[in-house]
Formats: C-alpha cells, sequence, structure tokens
C-alpha cells in the first residue's frame, strides 16, 4: 500500500467515525401523548413549531420519537419506560396520566409538561416558581377554570335546577375537580349529579341525562373525550342537551360552548421549553407557566338549534362567535 492509499484510508476512517459522532449528537426527544395522532396532530405540530422556533428542525438537528397512548392510560407506564430505554434526552408529554407516567419512569431525563391541573399540590414541583427536581411545564389550572365553566354554564342556563358533570372513569386526577364543582352547585342551590363514563360508556352517559332531567352538562377535559369530540357534540345535539367544553375546538366541531386556554399555543410554548433544555438549560430552574389569556368561543347556530338565547353578558365577553 503506497502513502497515497494510506492518506485515503485514513481520511476515509475520519470521516466515518465524524459521521457516527454527529449522528450520536443529534438530540433525541421522547413525546409521550395520551390522545391519537389524527386529533392531536395540531398539537405535535404546534410542538415541532416552538422548537423550530428556537433553532431545532426534526430530521436536521433534533429527532423526536412519537409515542400514542390513543386514551388508554394502562399504556402509559410502558411507552414511557421504553423512551427511558432509548435514552431521549428530553420528555415532552401531556395531561396527568402521562406526566405520572413520565415521571415514575425516570427521575433523571428532564420531563416538559401540559396540562397538570396543580403542579405543586400534586407533588410534580417543589414550586411554580423554582420546580426543583427535573419537571417543568405548563398548568392548565384545571379547577379554577372548571369553576369558571360552571358558572358561565350557570348563567347561560340559569333555570336549570340539575347540571351533570362528565368525568373519564379511568382518569384518577379529577376528584379535586369534582369536589370544588359539587361545593360551588351546593351554593348556587344546583344538583350536581356526576357521571363517570369510559370511552365506550359515553352513550349510556348521555342517556342517564334523560332520566337525571339534567339542563346543563359540564365535561371535564380530558384526552379521551377530546378526540372523540365529535360523538360529545353528536349526543350534545341528539339529546338537545347545552354543554359546557374545555376546548375550542369542540365549538368549531359544532358544540355550544367553551372556555379554557389556546391549546395549540401551549405546545408551541412546550416546543420552546424543550429546545431550552437541549440548550441546556435545566427544569429545576424553568418556572412553571400558568396560562395568562383564555378563549370564551359561542356556537350561535347550536344555540339556536338548541332553542337558547345566549345572554348579552356572554355575548359581550366571548373572544369567537361562531355563526
Amino acid at each position: 500500500m503506497n502513502r497515497r492509499e494510506l492518506l485515503l484510508g485514513g481520511l476515509a476512517i475520519g470521516c466515518a467515525f465524524a459521521a457516527r459522532a454527529q449522528q450520536k449528537a443529534m438530540p433525541l426527544i421522547g413525546y409521550l401523548s395520551s390522545g391519537s395522532p389524527g386529533p392531536f396532530a395540531p398539537f405535535a405540530a404546534a410542538f415541532r413549531q416552538g422548537l423550530s422556533e428556537i433553532g431545532y428542525v426534526e430530521g436536521q438537528n433534533v429527532t423526536i420519537e412519537f409515542r400514542w397512548a390513543e386514551g388508554h392510560y394502562d399504556r402509559l407506564p410502558p411507552l414511557a419506560a421504553d423512551l427511558v430505554s432509548r435514552k431521549v434526552d428530553v420528555i415532552a408529554t401531556n395531561g396527568m396520566a402521562g406526566i405520572q407516567a413520565a415521571k415514575s419512569a425516570t427521575s433523571t431525563i428532564p420531563i416538559v409538561f401540559t396540562g397538570a391541573g396543580d403542579p405543586v399540590a400534586d407533588g410534580l414541583v417543589a414550586s411554580l416558581a423554582r420546580p426543583g427536581g427535573n419537571l417543568t411545564g405548563f398548568s392548565f389550572m384545571s379547577t379554577e377554570l372548571a369553576l369558571k365553566r360552571f358558572e358561565l354554564l350557570s348563567e347561560l342556563v340559569p333555570q336549570a335546577r340539575v347540571i351533570a358533570l362528565l368525568v373519564n372513569r379511568s382518569y384518577p386526577y379529577e376528584e379535586r375537580i369534582m369536589q370544588d364543582v359539587q361545593e360551588a352547585a351546593r351554593a348556587r342551590g344546583v344538583q350536581l349529579p356526576i357521571l363517570k363514563s369510559t370511552e365506550s360508556e359515553i352513550d349510556a352517559a348521555f342517556a342517564t341525562l334523560d332520566e337525571l332531567q339534567a339542563g346543563a352538562l359540564l365535561v371535564v377535559g380530558d384526552p379521551v373525550f377530546f378526540t372523540r369530540r365529535e360523538q360529545l357534540v353528536a349526543l350534545a345535539s341528539g339529546h338537545a342537551v347545552p354543554v359546557m367544553y374545555e376546548q375550542r375546538e369542540f365549538v368549531t366541531a359544532g358544540g355550544l360552548i367553551s372556555y379554557g386556554t389556546t391549546l395549540t399555543d401551549t405546545w408551541r410554548q412546550l416546543g420552546i421549553y424543550a429546545g431550552r433544555i437541549l440548550k441546556g438549560a435545566k427544569p429545576a430552574d424553568l418556572p412553571v407557566q400558568q396560562p395568562t389569556t383564555f378563549e370564551l368561543v359561542v356556537n350561535l347556530k347550536t344555540a339556536k338549534a338548541l332553542g337558547l338565547t345566549i345572554p348579552p353578558s356572554i355575548l359581550a365577553r366571548a373572544d369567537e362567535v361562531v355563526e
């Protein structure tokens, strides 16, 4: 072998090592979702957008491993464990079931989350300003917003003496919401029967509304319900019951009214947080953010079909009115 061949061989080996080093250096994000790829696609897109705003583009300088529980919360722990086994650099997740699964799977890999109701009370972080561990993210203020939705629904149908609350039977983190809304209902002299439903029991839950002669329904936000929002909206129409939802996507699908945060913007900000961690920030030092803007969305066409007149006080506060 002559000197030229040796040089070329050494160059090829060096390039191979460099390529492997570059491949290894590309950070890996684990995306653990309680939902399904189709209905939750806008949130994945918003997450990618947030990452791109801070300099990370999937397939170019970052890789994302997606894991979807598709509303089956029992799948979350093994999915989280799988991401940990792949040595991801950060885990992004949503909803308390997803957060708890990720938290149980690792105490060292950074976790960014959305959908926590009260991260301090739930034992996720030491404080909002200084989380202190390997978790940080965005709180949805679930209890406070549930109370606000109940107030708005009571204002919308003041004659209703029975307002039902629909929760996911498989979701074990709604106890605080149920207790607080029940107290608010008692203060108003309103009965608040709680309907606990799994994905397969949604039809039966709406049939129970007829037996209860409920004047309205408040749906507690949940990834399963979000995935089945078209079914919920169709049942609300078929049973002619006014329903308050958490996300605007229900109203644009034909639902009556919603009040809550903008989910796509939250996921975009979560992407930014994940990018900051990839750049060296520690979750312990990134404060847990709470929403500062909320959307009240009303569907006038649905109200007309229900024979409802939306009070001027609600219309005046509405951020969007669907005609």
